[in-house]
């Protein structure tokens, strides 16, 4: 049977070229110290693990980005999610992703004094508030888990993924599945639609990924779907 400890060993295995691996490396620019693998690894055990006995919607975007999971060790999620620095302006608690532990930021104040904010995690997050769904009936992951970067414009940046580099992150997207096998699987956008009918999975629903002008869409869809 699959379980955390083996996604997480999984996850150690950093595809070749420009990836930063948040669980595993340090980011010694922008990281606050070096405990910030084990705080981001830390983290998201207590995300996955507050979830096994609830999942019901399995939302599955591209790949890790600098401005959430970089710094999070968690699939869309900022520090300011984490920290509760969205409450007030975006109606998205603090303890939205675990309660077990608290949250910790792990980038240096000079990068972001409130810390990384990422519109993408803040559209979902929010959206997810809006319709009324408990945060911990959802789960969110990447198909390709580590965070491609640009080598050119260094660690703050994202670039997208080649195919054979999303073919890598079957693996991991396996085992996550099997984990929570009873969820419903959502990919969001065209990229992961590829990614998992290249894996051979077919039984997801597909919304449109809230970047690029996408949010009002997203957000239509996300609604139809809990309606159903």
């Amino acid at each position: 049977m699959s379980s955390i400890d083996s996604l997480l060993n999984l996850l150690k295995n950093t595809p070749d070229g420009p990836f930063f691996n948040p669980w595993y490396q340090n980011d010694p620019q922008h990281d606050l110290d070096s405990n910030g693998p084990d705080i981001r690894k830390k983290q998201l055990t207590h995300y996955l693990k507050e979830r096994i006995d609830t999942a019901k919607y399995l939302f599955i975007a591209e790949a890790l980005g600098y401005q959430g999971g970089h710094f999070t060790g968690i699939a869309m999620t900022s520090e300011r999610i984490l920290l509760g620095h969205h409450e007030s302006v975006h109606g998205i608690p603090a303890d939205g992703a675990f309660q077990s532990i608290d949250p910790q930021r792990t980038s240096k104040p000079k990068v972001n004094e409130k810390g990384m904010s990422e519109p993408t995690a803040t559209i979902m997050w929010k959206a997810i508030y809006q319709l009324g769904i408990d945060p911990y009936e959802t789960v969110l992951w990447n198909a390709l888990p580590w965070h491609p970067y640009d080598p050119d414009e260094g660690l703050l940046s994202n670039r997208t993924p080649t195919d054979s580099e999303l073919e890598q992150g079957y693996p991991s997207l396996k085992v996550f599945l099997e984990l929570f096998s009873d969820g419903q699987i959502i990919a969001v956008g065209r990229k992961c639609e590829q990614s998992l009918d290249a894996f051979g999975i077919s039984n997801y629903t597909p919304v449109r990924h809230p970047a690029n002008g996408g949010a009002p869409k997203f957000r239509r869809q996300m609604k139809e779907l809990i309606r159903n």
